[in-house]
């Protein structure tokens, strides 16, 4: 942790101050944003560097070098880093004030779909209707356990595919095999199966999923907790959010319209 510290000329600071404690909370709070602990690690040492090629980062990291183009090649999908063309390949990282409020952003967007839920079931009056579910193994089960009941329709809105589809792979097979018609909505980068339809968004925050439009799970963007119903009233109303979520990620940039100046009237030329 002392390496951060000493890293862009602050080496003096590492005798006055320790900041392990302030390093661990910083990387604790990363990864509630849906890094892992070598992603926060390696975040934290690009700040602290300002840009750096692999090597350097994952020393400054504490991370094993053959890890370090994997974990920056993720962060840079996940909006955190990017980098420049060239051997070799420099890293930079994104300012943390604008990934703080790129993430406040999406916390609100998701807030608001959970008390779109929750005003749903106000209005019914339907006790249970909501399960919580807590545990990373536990959450992907449920989202395997869905994806084997689906039987015409499977969608999933997630800004970590990968991830998922790392661990369910074989079940998506099974799944396009059946017929089962897959949507995936997913940030730039993530690589999705070539016989889905897939949609990509750079603003997902939470991992929304549909089967067959009668059950629905909305977890946390680290998959360490979600909510999960089977009644199709709210089913529907989050495939209709995502249906809005697919037409904004699909439609056209406005253009820009150039406009010409009109000439001037001739002035009449003196005699």
């Amino acid at each position: 942790m002392r390496e951060i510290v000493r890293a862009g000329g602050v080496t003096g600071l590492a005798e006055k101050v320790d900041l392990a404690e302030e390093f661990k909370e910083a990387s604790d709070r990363l990864g509630m944003m849906g890094l892992s602990p070598y992603e926060a690690m390696t975040y934290i040492a690009l700040v602290a560097h300002g840009y750096g090629d692999a090597e350097t980062i994952a020393a400054t990291a504490g991370i094993p070098r053959t890890s370090a183009y994997k974990v920056l090649q993720s962060l840079q999908q996940k909006g955190f880093a990017n980098s420049t063309a060239g051997r070799p390949v420099i890293y930079k990282p994104e300012p943390p004030s604008k990934m703080r409020e790129l993430t406040e952003s999406k916390i609100r967007e998701t807030f608001e779909k959970l008390e779109l839920l929750h005003e749903i079931v106000a209005e019914r009056g339907e006790p249970q209707l909501i399960y919580t579910i807590t545990g990373r193994e536990k959450v992907l089960s449920k989202i395997g356990e869905l994806l084997d009941k689906s039987s015409a329709s499977f969608v999933i809105s997630t800004p970590v595919f990968s991830e998922i589809r790392d661990a369910l792979g074989k079940k998506f097979t099974n799944a396009l095999q059946r017929g089962v018609e897959i949507e995936v909505i997913t940030a730039p980068f993530q690589r999705v199966k070539e016989d889905v339809r897939v949609i990509r968004n750079e603003n997902l925050l939470a991992t929304d999923v549909i089967s067959d439009q009668q059950r629905a799970l909305l977890a946390s963007l680290d998959l360490s907790a979600c909510g999960f119903t089977d009644n199709p009233e709210l089913s529907r109303h989050l495939q209709r959010f995502l249906d809005i979520l697919v037409d904004a990620s699909q439609a056209p940039a406005p253009s820009r319209v150039r406009r010409t100046p009109a000439p001037e009237a001739a002035r009449p030329q003196p005699k």
